[in-house]
Formats: structure tokens, C-alpha cells, sequence
């Protein structure tokens, strides 16, 4: 459900050229003045294309530019619903960056990120059959996919993140209490029930995703009990969503807040390998300590 629209528009021309052998023209004619008979110069004018001609190939230009920026740069996608109120309405256009991703980086806690369904969470939401003119504009991104099941969330976990719900909040993540301003106004960070009262640990390669309107978004948090406890595959990513571009009246980045910049928030990340080292060291202490058991009883 992405559009990219790009226009393009050539025109030729420039300075005009000096006609080939103009120059040895004047002197031919500076001569026959000179030998009493007159000298004439012959001037082609400069053809130009008509643009009709040159139309099929510049729409062939744009098609093919549209697709690659679809394809490797940036798209864009259509907000169908009101779960990221007030950061972004329905309806609302955002430029989401496909490139990053390419060169390895993962989403991280704060961003605004578009990824297809897991696999289960728009099961119920019915697909229309877009005729053959809306399939090819949306193959090249001049308008949304209609056959695509994607959606778009905040990254509020990453992979070995603990992030935990209770009450009616603050929402924490690795013990640390998020002020989350984006949330939309009236609700709480956490939500009251069953599936709004959670204490889950990331997976590798997975991301916990949320809403900003907390009481009126179906993430990671309704989606615990079916296949992927409710975690998105990093893979399933499409990309950063960094500026709503439409309208233009709501035209406005996404950046990260503050809160995810937090002293501390990364303390889990930061203890693995100490954890890690000290396993590896129980070993090492205990054969060190067998040999010196073994040489007492040798000098015993």
C-alpha cells in the first residue's frame, strides 16, 4: 500500500552552435574578394525533435526511476487507521526510508517503522481486488498496494529488552520508566486486561511493536498468544517511516524522542557480555583451583 509519485520533465536546447566550416567560409570569401569573384557561405540551421516524439521515452524515464526509488530508496504509504494517533492520522502520506536497511542497520527503540504482517495480525481485514490499471501503478509506486498487507508501529523493544506493563503504566523498558509524550491524549501508556498486562523479553531478531493510541492499536500486545507471541521478525521490516509528506498542512519529520535516549535504558545490552565472560571465568577458577589442591598433596 505505498505510492511513489516522481515527475520529470526534459527539454533540449542551449547555446547555438556555430555551423561546421563557418569559419573556413570567411576566408574562402575573403579570398574571391580579393581575386574579383564573390564568395558565399551555405548555414544549416539546428533541427530540434518534436516533443511528441520524445514523450514515450521520457514517461519510460520516469517509470523506471519510480520503481528503483520504490524499490531501494524510499516509498510511500498510506495510514489506513487511527492506532498511531496522534502522530499520524488516517489518511496521512509518509515517506518511509528503505535504504538504511541495506546496508545492515535494524530498527531501533523510538523509530515509527512499516513491516509486513507476521502472519497473522490483518487476518481479518479484507483485501480488495484492485483492477489491472491500479496493479501496474502500484508495481512502480505511483499509487498504494492494494495486495500488500503492511503495518506501521513504534519500536518499543529490541532484541533482549525487557519491556513490562502494569496497571495503567508508565510503559518500562529494561526497568527504565518511558515519558512517552506521543501518546495519544486521554490514554494511558498501558492498557487495563489481560493482553495490556505484560513483562516479555525480546528474542533475537525480533522487535516489540506499539501504538501510540494505546486504547485503539492491536500490537504486539494483543498478539501474544499466536505464532510469534506477538514479536516481529526483524526481516519483515520495510523500512523507517521519517516524514509525513501529505497533506501538506501535516507535513512534519519522525525522529526518535528523548526518552529512548534515556541513561540506562541499554543496561540489559551492557550486562550480557560481563554475564557471559563470567561463565566463561567459572571454569578457569576451578581448574586453577584443582592444580593447586594437586601440587599441595605433591609437596604433602
Amino acid at each position: 500500500m505505498g505510492d511513489v509519485a516522481v515527475g520529470a520533465r526534459s527539454e533540449q536546447g542551449g547555446p547555438e552552435e556555430e555551423p561546421v566550416g563557418a569559419a573556413g567560409a570567411t576566408e574562402r570569401a575573403d579570398g574571391a574578394e580579393q581575386a574579383g569573384k564573390p564568395g558565399k557561405a551555405k548555414k544549416k540551421a539546428g533541427q530540434q525533435r518534436p516533443f511528441w516524439k520524445e514523450l514515450p521515452l521520457l514517461i519510460v524515464v520516469a517509470l523506471v526511476l519510480a520503481l528503483l526509488i520504490k524499490t531501494f530508496l524510499v516509498q510511500a504509504f498510506s495510514i489506513p487507521s487511527d492506532s498511531m494517533q496522534n502522530t499520524l492520522q488516517r489518511g496521512d502520506r509518509v515517506l518511509v526510508d528503505k535504504l538504511t536497511p541495506w546496508f545492515g542497520a535494524e530498527p531501533e527503540r523510538g523509530e515509527v517503522i512499516v513491516f509486513h504482517d507476521p502472519g497473522t495480525w490483518l487476518r481479518d481485514e479484507p483485501t480488495p481486488e484492485p483492477n489491472l490499471v491500479q496493479k501496474a501503478l502500484s508495481f512502480v509506486g505511483l499509487m498504494p498496494s492494494a495486495n500488500e498487507k503492511d503495518l506501521i508501529k513504534r519500536v518499543i523493544g529490541v532484541a533482549g529488552d525487557t519491556v513490562e506493563c502494569k496497571g495503567t503504566g508508565p510503559l518500562k523498558v529494561n526497568g527504565k520508566p518511558l515519558q512517552e509524550p506521543y501518546v495519544f491524549p486521554g490514554n494511558t501508556p498501558c492498557s487495563l486486561g489481560t493482553e495490556g498486562q505484560f513483562k516479555v523479553t525480546v528474542p533475537k531478531d525480533r522487535l516489540w511493536v506499539m501504538g501510540d493510541h494505546r486504547q485503539n492499536s492491536a500490537d504486539s500486545r494483543y498478539h501474544q498468544d499466536e505464532p510469534g507471541n506477538g514479536f516481529v521478525p526483524v526481516g519483515n521490516v520495510v523500512g523507517r517511516a521519517i516524514v509525513v509528506a501529505w497533506p501538506i498542512d501535516r507535513w512534519s519529520t519522525l525522529p526518535v524522542p528523548d526518552t529512548f535516549d534515556q541513561k540506562g535504558i541499554d543496561k540489559a545490552a551492557a550486562t550480557a557480555p560481563t554475564a557471559v565472560a563470567f561463565v566463561g571465568a567459572v571454569p578457569l577458577v576451578l581448574l586453577r583451583r584443582r592444580v593447586a589442591v594437586r601440587r599441595a598433596e605433591r609437596r604433602g
